[in-house]
């Protein structure tokens, strides 16, 4: 929703001087593997849910982009514990219907940056890709005259705004972390451990939950691979979805999951609709208001607050909304 406490009370100042409301698209909520968490978790098939693991990865393909663009300077994105992960702590929000209570977290740049590459002997560094002979032998690098778009976009329009859209990321000037840990304790008493990587050889998720009853795990596997030209390849880009339920004292389970396609797993087309065209009545409560996307942005904020202090944050301490 947005980046700091600063421009949230704002938000919240707006809708409460105009009466009106304020809807964050989290389309993670709508995506039919999601959502089916969320119906198991309600139904009680694995009893109060007692704590949660969740990794995420961000493969050299998509989690490299971050770290070109602005996202890389951490005033501007918040760094990638709020800027991607907001999507991540809305589902554990929306999943256990609760709030975060405290957060501790870590936090380091250890593969992008160019000390980093100096560490890996690297020793042939550029700026920006476009106009650098150095840069053709770089797999990470975005050669924006290659894409239609993305020249029409940035590349044509840099006169206009100078900005540089294929920047190293192997350059100076980084304050984003690229792998994070952090460590999460819920009002109503479960805790997450979370980790994000950002070079990761695929990309997706694995989510794991742990209850009185028994255990949840999701699998979804975005992308497998990236090769060395820094691509997608066809065979290697295809998705895979697996939900298990594994009840105490009885065998595991595969769950069926409704195919559904669009972006972001399904997800997009659903959330749209809701949005723009004929909703109907939506028995799981995927539509988020601004007070939930200011929860999912406290437990980035307060954990980028623990990773500079090395203290455990009372999320009411940065932020108390009502």
């Amino acid at each position: 929703m947005t980046i700091d406490v600063p421009r949230t009370l704002s938000i919240f100042d707006a809708v409460s001087k105009t009466g009106n409301n304020v809807r964050v698209t989290f389309n993670y909520r709508y995506a039919p593997h999601n959502t089916k968490v969320f119906e198991l978790i309600r139904s009680g098939a694995i009893g109060k849910v007692t704590s949660v693991h969740f990794e995420w990865c961000l493969d050299t393909f998509h989690g490299a982009d971050y770290f070109r663009r602005w996202h890389r300077d951490k005033k501007n994105s918040g760094g990638l514990l709020v800027h991607k992960s907001t999507h991540h702590f809305d589902l554990i929000n929306f999943w256990l219907q609760t709030r975060p209570a405290t957060v501790y977290a870590q936090g380091d740049l250890k593969f992008y940056g160019r000390e980093n590459a100096e560490s890996r002997g690297v020793d042939k560094f550029y700026t920006r890709a476009n106009g650098s002979e150095v840069a053709q032998g770089d797999p990470f690098a975005l050669h924006l005259k290659d894409h239609e778009q993305l020249k029409a976009l940035y590349l044509d329009a840099e006169h206009e705004d100078a900005y540089y859209r294929d920047q190293s990321v192997f350059g100076d000037g980084i304050s984003i972390e690229d792998t994070m840990n952090v460590l999460v304790r819920y009002k109503n008493g479960a805790v997450l451990t979370y980790s994000l990587t950002a070079y990761a050889p695929w990309e997706g998720f694995r989510v794991s939950f742990n209850g009185t009853g028994g255990r949840l795990e999701l699998e979804v596997v975005e992308h497998s691979y990236v090769n060395s030209g820094g691509e997608q390849t066809v065979e290697g880009s295809t998705s895979k979805t697996t939900l298990m339920l594994r009840q105490l004292l009885k065998q595991p389970e595969e769950i069926e999951i409704p195919s559904v396609g669009g972006a972001h797993g399904g997800g997009d087309a659903v959330l749209l609709n809701d949005l723009f065209g004929e909703p109907v009545t939506d028995e799981y409560m995927r539509a988020a208001s601004h007070v939930d996307g200011a929860l999912s942005i406290l437990t980035g904020i307060a954990a980028n607050r623990s990773i500079a202090t090395g203290q455990v944050v009372n999320v009411d301490d940065v932020l108390r909304i009502p």
